[in-house]
C-alpha cells in the first residue's frame, strides 16, 4: 500500500465522494483504510448493567483503499 496511517486523503468514489479526512488506521490484510468522520455507521449498544440505558454510536467503517487518493 502505498498511503499509511496519519496521511491527508480524498474519497474518490461511493456516498462519501469528495470527502477530505486523516487515515486512522491501516488494515492491510484487507487493503482498507478507516478515515476519520468518512463512511459513518450506526451501532446499537446494549445495557451492560442494570439500570443502565442503551445507547447508539456513530463509528467508522473501513472504505477500500483503491477508493480513496492520497492529497498533499
Amino acid at each position: 500500500m502505498k498511503i499509511k496511517k496519519g496521511d491527508n486523503i480524498i474519497i474518490i468514489t461511493g456516498k462519501d465522494k469528495g470527502k477530505k479526512g486523516k487515515i486512522v488506521r491501516v488494515l492491510v490484510s484487507e487493503n482498507k483504510v478507516i478515515v476519520e468522520g468518512a463512511n459513518m455507521m450506526k451501532k446499537h449498544q446494549r445495557p451492560r448493567k442494570s439500570g443502565e440505558k442503551g445507547s447508539i454510536k456513530s463509528i467508522e467503517m473501513p472504505i477500500h483503499a483503491s477508493n480513496v487518493k492520497k492529497i498533499d
